[in-house]
């Protein structure tokens, strides 16, 4: 289990444990944390589930493959160094602390 943060665009956050194995997306996705869409469901295909991981983490994180670079062109005002699709982040006891900021919108 990974203690994740998850703050609303308004700024409400949402502090969840979220198990091993999952993604941050469905992590999100199943504790009904508003803000993340995830419409194609963790395929990595639409760009609904687009966070800004906060700073300190930024290094922390797997580099992004091509696929997900390519999505996020479409994520709504994407910032190349903090934008993530959260269907590509895999929780694990690495993830422990980790916080992300939902955009204003999904597209």
């Amino acid at each position: 289990m990974a203690k994740i943060t998850y703050v609303e665009f308004g700024g409400k956050e949402h502090v969840l444990e979220v198990p091993t194995g999952l993604t941050v997306m469905e992590g999100a996705r199943d504790n009904g944390v508003p803000g993340i869409e995830a419409d194609c469901g963790g395929a990595c295909a639409c760009s609904t589930c687009h966070v800004y991981v906060d700073q300190a983490w930024v290094d922390r994180l797997p580099t992004k493959d091509a696929m997900e670079e390519d999505m996020l062109d479409f994520a709504f005002k994407p910032d190349p160094v903090r934008s993530r699709l959260t269907c590509q982040l895999k929780v694990s006891d690495a993830l422990d602390g980790l916080k992300v900021f939902m955009p204003e919108k999904q597209i």
